[in-house]
């Protein structure tokens, strides 16, 4: 079985209101559920805003730390599941079911070989 990072993109901004929000989170929660149940959930986290970000580097035999996501964009990942399949289709299948309960567009990527 491989794993897989589903990661959950949201727009920069406040989150939606409650009337909004509370019936994605049973989604998320009830798709999470299902998960467990047939054994392909790893872990799960949902991120605070990309402004709390500090990015750390290397420059010129310096570190730096500087305050905010390492990318500019109106758009940044906001959280992610891991999940263990046998191959991509049951991946992205996983992954459409999270697009559909979240609502956000999903990022599919496998995890190499050997290194987790």
């Amino acid at each position: 079985m491989t794993q897989y990072l589903l990661s959950i993109y949201q727009p920069d901004g406040d989150p939606p209101p409650p009337e909004v929000l509370e019936p994605i989170m049973r989604n998320v929660n009830a798709l999470q559920q299902e998960m467990k149940a047939a054994g392909v959930w790893v872990f799960a986290g949902g991120l605070h805003a990309a402004s709390t970000a500090t990015v750390v580097r290397l420059q010129k035999d310096e570190i730096l730390t500087t305050d905010g996501p390492y990318v500019e964009g109106k758009e940044h990942l906001g959280g992610f599941t891991i999940i263990k399949a046998p191959d991509l289709d049951s991946a992205l299948e996983w992954a459409r079911k999270c697009a559909r309960a979240i609502t956000l567009p999903i990022e599919v990527r496998p995890f190499q070989e050997g290194h987790h």
